[in-house]
């Protein structure tokens, strides 16, 4: 992750450049600014401060803006039109907040009435430090997205998932609760696990808790920990994961299966920041990001009176809705692939699909999503006799998929009206398969071929089929 900056100091990233007429004004700013780490200049004039601009980089402009100055304001658009990613932070007197309104209105992102503390321009110039480096972070994590199978371990260009992970650049940087619902199997605990990796506490702990298969005794001790004698067994103090996160994440995984009691402790802990270790008659603060996770539908459990409402709209605060595989079969080849790659290598024995079995897999519903496919990849490799896996290596389920799929084809289409519907969707989604792998791997049709876990020579015959002369530029 080396291509997220770091956001411990971030005034020694930023350039600031402050104009202002008062000699006294200007240099008590630079000399904050200076002190916080800012690389710092400034000017007199706005045309001195637009030549600053076009000749050196700049972050954040701390201009002065004089009460009804149209060329101020000007200024103000001129930049955000030029500069779009400057951060302009408006200085103005305090009895004209109409100035600092249209400033506002201009582009400016904050402003300063004057006369201004020394915390508010160090408030002002946090915000906006923030706000730049949180921007600059998004913008790299979408420009890795580009070249890229995925997002970290998250495989899958699809469109579905390309909103996932616009979402996620998103959220990633912030530090609010995060809801990831999904169906079993479409990798919650993966996109809680990059969340926290992409985010700007990655190297603090990220601490995952099974909420549906601990005992709600255990679900209390694991996150709010217990003193040593709290209760029979209880030799030593043990800290509450929700602690021991230390500003880290914790990950609630299934937290639809919390009991009604655990959700009110939970709910208190959320709201209040602290917690009480079981046996403890005082507080502790707690400074966890909470990501959880469900499969069920928390809305109905709300209706039924399951589920906490007031629990359940802190938790919600941002939702990522995971499609299933069914949804999204344009990525079976990426992650059949990635699946493959890894047992290739861990096995030291190169797999690859034979033509049947990638369109079995193709066709087939996937109702465990990405966790059945990657066992189906497992089981296939560990049956199969050679390097060239074929259904008969597939599970039962993959097995008799294909079986079916060949009965189909015996039936005589005047008798079989659906057939057709059926056939089509199949070759068109394996097309598209085809066409993406030869797009994310820019034109290399070998490095496609395998992504693909097919021959070269297979390859060719589909896109030939295909009609598809210029897969750059086709489909």
């Amino acid at each position: 992750m080396e291509f997220l900056p770091q956001t411990e100091q971030p005034a020694a990233l930023l350039h600031l450049l402050v104009v202002d007429p008062d000699p006294a004004v200007r240099s008590a700013c630079v000399e904050i600014a200076r002190g916080q780490g800012y690389q710092v200049q400034s000017s007199d004039e706005l045309a001195h401060a637009r030549r600053v601009l076009e000749a050196s980089p700049v972050d954040i402009l701390l201009v002065n803006l004089p009460p009804g100055s149209a060329v101020g304001l000007d200024l103000v658009s001129e930049i955000k039109l030029l500069h779009p990613q400057v951060a302009v932070i408006a200085m103005t007197a305090s009895g004209s907040v109409n100035t600092a309104v249209e400033a506002m209105r201009c582009g400016a992102s904050d402003y300063l009435l004057k006369p201004f503390a020394m915390d508010n321009l160090l408030s002002a110039l946090e915000r906006a430090s923030s706000a730049l480096l949180m921007d600059s972070a998004t913008r790299q994590l979408r420009e890795k997205l580009k070249s890229s199978p995925g997002l970290g371990a998250m495989i899958g260009r699809s469109t579905e998932m390309e909103k996932v992970y616009r979402i996620l650049s998103k959220v990633a940087q912030s530090s609010h609760p995060v809801l990831i619902l999904g169906e079993s199997g479409t990798g919650k605990e993966l996109v809680a696990r990059t969340i926290h990796a992409y985010g700007p506490n990655a190297e603090k702990p990220f601490l995952p808790v099974d909420c549906g298969s601990l005992a709600p005794t255990l679900i209390e001790s694991e996150l709010f920990g217990y003193v040593k004698g709290a209760f029979t067994g209880a030799n030593r103090t043990k800290e509450g994961l929700l602690v021991a996160a230390e500003g880290g994440t914790v990950f609630l995984d299934e937290i639809g299966e919390l009991l009604p009691d655990m959700q009110a402790k939970l709910l208190r802990a959320l709201q209040e920041r602290e917690v009480r270790p079981l046996g403890a008659t005082h507080m502790v603060p707690m400074r966890a990001r909470i990501v959880a996770a469900t499969n069920r539908n928390l809305v109905e459990m709300v209706e039924r009176g399951t589920f906490r409402k007031d629990l359940y709209y802190r938790l919600n605060v941002v939702n990522l809705k995971l499609p299933p595989l069914r949804a999204r079969k344009e990525d079976i080849p990426l992650l059949t692939a990635h699946f493959l790659e890894r047992l290739s290598r861990d096995r030291r024995q190169k797999y690859s699909l034979d033509d049947e079995a990638f369109r079995t897999m193709m066709r087939y519903d996937w109702p465990g999503n990405v966790r059945e496919l990657e066992n189906s990849v497992e089981h296939a490799c560990t049956m199969g006799t050679g390097p060239v896996l074929s259904v008969g290596d597939l599970p039962t389920q993959l097995r008799n998929e294909a079986i079916h799929a060949r009965r189909a084809l015996t039936v005589p289409v005047d008798t079989a009206p659906d057939a057709q519907d059926k056939v089509t969707p199949l070759a068109e989604t394996e097309k598209n398969a085809i066409l993406s792998a030869i797009r994310v791997l820019k034109g290399d049709k070998l490095k496609a071929a395998r992504l693909l876990g097919i021959g070269k020579t297979t390859l060719y015959r589909k896109l030939k089929e295909y009609g598809i002369a210029d897969p750059l530029r086709d489909g």
